[in-house]
């Protein structure tokens, strides 16, 4: 029983789905065997990767296919393809509403899907070719990265607009926000740094430098984790001072990248290496690596 005033610990992932784009295909990770024990087909070359609040679906863009796919995450099943045009690629969903955001390469919008009906419910513009999408932890704002402008959007939930826009580095692609909701990290590709963004102020507050062609950011025990590209690591700095950390080596090309709930692992897939690697986050180790299908990317919120 919980005392009165206290939250329970949060449990531990279960399960990974990781988006194999090259395999047109969902890798399911049994995270305490470290094992894929099932394989979802979606054509489409799938990318990004969001899952419900209540972890019972699991939301799949998939670029080619020009669709948003939506797995039954319990059966492991594809119940549903929302077509939707353009370039959909990055995706988040609102822990509050359950609604779906979806970014537009090819265009300065994001798609919000309505989760019962799985209908487009909006169009909401934001700017050049946005790629990660992050939703505040009180669903009330949403931040786009918008690749080519070198900035953020900062969109009002409620009113479906974009409301202010933050210059970050140069060619940000991955966008976390902090459990608080009062920063957000943002993976600048061109730039070869993260920016990190004061939300209340809605200015840049940071700007640290990490390895080669930063793609995602992931928060665990205090610390920043990026996923280097080009370097085959991941990068480490402390989330309240700045000061680097240890560089990892993982695999060849990591891109997606998320801590456990508890804060204890963080998990990184590497598409040339077509693992997913496990870092023990308190030591800053590596303590697992499981095969996937090819071409693993989980961009986005792949644990469950």
């Amino acid at each position: 029983m919980v005392g009165a005033g206290l939250l329970p610990e949060p449990a531990a992932a279960a399960e990974a789905f990781v988006t194999a784009q090259n395999a047109d295909a969902v890798d399911v990770v049994d995270l305490d065997a470290l094992k894929v024990v099932a394989t979802i087909p979606v054509p489409g070359a799938p990318a990004g990767i969001a899952l419900s609040p209540d972890r019972s679906r699991a939301y799949v863009t998939a670029p080619e296919g020009k669709a948003l796919v939506v797995i039954d995450a319990a059966s492991r099943q594809v119940v549903r393809n929302v077509v939707l045009g353009g370039g959909p690629l990055g995706v988040g969903v609102n822990p509050v509403s359950g609604a779906v955001y979806v970014a537009d390469w090819y265009a300065k919008r994001l798609w919000e899907v309505d989760p019962k009906s799985l209908a487009v419910a909006a169009e909401i513009p934001v700017g050049t070719s946005p790629s990660g999408i992050a939703v505040t932890p009180d669903g009330r704002h949403l931040l786009a990265a918008d690749r080519d402008d070198d900035a953020l959007s900062l969109v009002d939930a409620a009113t479906r607009q974009r409301i202010a826009v933050i210059p970050v580095g140069t060619r940000p692609f991955g966008v976390t926000i902090d459990a608080a909701g009062q920063r957000a990290y943002t993976a600048n590709v061109g730039s070869n740094d993260v920016s990190v963004v004061d939300l209340a102020t809605r200015r840049e507050v940071g700007r640290v430098k990490v390895g080669e062609r930063p793609y995602a950011v992931a928060l665990a025990g205090g610390r920043v984790f990026v996923t280097d590209q080009y370097g085959g690591t991941v990068s480490t700095f402390d989330a309240a001072t700045l000061a680097p950390g240890p560089r990892l080596d993982v695999g060849e090309y990591p891109e997606g990248i998320q801590a456990s709930p508890d804060g204890r692992a963080v998990y990184v897939a590497n598409w040339e290496s077509n693992t997913l690697t496990v870092i023990d986050a308190g030591s800053l180790t590596v303590t697992g690596t499981v095969r996937t299908a090819d071409g693993p990317r989980a961009f986005g919120q792949f644990l469950r």
